[in-house]
């Protein structure tokens, strides 16, 4: 495989996380559920309403 081939596969790999991740995060917003993040090296709980809402463009890249 050469290095270009391990890019690419390398960029949709990352597209697909960051999709996979919106998209949960999208989910519990909307079904009003709570998520912990880290923030300046803290864990800190979001509640559903403290979620910023997902773009669409956001979960189709």
């Amino acid at each position: 495989m050469t290095e270009e081939e391990m890019k690419e596969i390398h960029k949709k790999i990352h597209s697909g996380v960051k999709t996979a991740i919106a998209e949960a995060i999208e989910r519990h917003r909307k079904l009003g559920e709570s998520i912990s993040i880290m923030r300046d090296g803290k864990i800190v709980t979001l509640t559903a309403e403290e979620i910023p809402q997902v773009q669409n463009h956001e979960l189709s890249t």
